[in-house]
């Protein structure tokens, strides 16, 4: 038994911010600077009180509706988020409630930028398995509340949103190989360095970067982990037809494709309209080219992330 996507969605909260509406909030940058350094044109930010189970349950609806199935028929329910709703119950539960889905195993998934990766590869080891044949996985973040909207090397590379995606049993190979790393050395250059302890905030509780770090070392593993993933598949990398690379940075997408091969015509960059959005930035560029027709069924399609952690993977599959 192998498991296929017969279902994508995704969510952007609110109307976009450009990088000229972060200047009039007082943001010390510009459109040029942000534009010409990272890509991003624009990012969604959540409206107060919505939260990450908010955003997955619309992504949710739209890939349960695209596999035409109910919520009820999911048995299982992972969310990769790294900005649940709470400490605990899971945002994955959350969902699960806000589906009306009853009886699903349901968990979260914390690997940041990875998250989704990381997500989708369980979910197919669940079903691959026989203990479970419908999946829904989600990647859903509100990262605009751990900004420090002072520091410009970070606030106006981030935005909110959710992607899923439905993963069902199926006698034909959907995902054909996967690989997961972490190296827990590297996570001083990427990470949120406080938390809550005695009803106090202790450390600093926003999200802090070496961007020089993260780009070398983002770089270097996300070439490695998709020529590993096309080596077990038996896959040249040039026999990818799409690229969907974590949508971090327009220079790490580019030098990516580079290195395996792959023209830019074949890579799928929504980067400049949502920003940096964590675990959800990839199942987000799915659906968009999935919607627009540049995905067809039976394409071989690379997805990879890489975040805080730090933690990277790929999946190679055949939509």
């Amino acid at each position: 038994m192998f498991a296929r996507i017969t279902g994508v969605g995704s969510y952007l909260p609110g109307q976009p911010v450009s990088n000229d509406d972060l200047v009039l909030r007082g943001v010390d940058t510009s459109d040029e600077w942000i534009a010409t350094r990272t890509g991003i044109r624009a990012r969604h930010l959540a409206e107060s009180g919505r939260t990450s189970s908010d955003l997955a349950l619309e992504a949710s609806r739209r890939a349960l509706s695209m596999a035409g199935i109910d919520a009820s028929g999911i048995d299982l329910i992972i969310v990769a988020t790294s900005t649940p709703d709470f400490i605990f119950p899971s945002t994955a539960c959350l969902l699960q409630g806000k589906l009306g889905n009853r009886g699903a195993t349901a968990f979260d998934v914390q690997a940041v930028c990875s998250g989704f990766v990381y997500a989708l590869t369980i979910a197919e080891k669940f079903i691959r398995s026989g203990s479970h044949h419908r999946a829904l996985v989600v990647g859903a973040e509100v990262f605009s509340r751990i900004l420090d909207w002072r520091d410009r090397g970070t606030c106006v590379l981030f935005g909110d949103g959710a992607g899923a995606v439905v993963l069902e049993a199926d006698e034909r190979p959907g995902i054909l190989a996967t690989a997961l790393h972490a190296d827990g050395a590297h996570h001083g250059i990427l990470s949120v360095p406080g938390n809550v302890c005695g009803g106090q905030v202790t450390g600093d509780p926003f999200l802090r970067m070496d961007g020089q770090a993260v780009f070398k070392f983002a770089v270097r593993v996300l070439a490695e982990v998709a020529h590993e993933c096309c080596d077990a598949a038996g896959v040249p990398p040039t026999g990818v037809d799409w690229l969907i690379p974590h949508q971090a940075n327009i220079r790490i997408i580019e030098a990516t494709a580079r290195k395996m091969g792959l023209e830019m015509e074949r890579v799928i960059v929504t980067v400049d309209r949502h920003g940096n959005t964590s675990a959800a930035s990839v199942p987000l560029a799915l659906d968009t080219a999935v919607r627009d027709g540049r995905i067809q069924r039976g394409q071989k399609i690379m997805l990879e992330g890489v975040g805080g952690g730090f933690t990277w993977g790929a999946v190679l599959l055949e939509f």
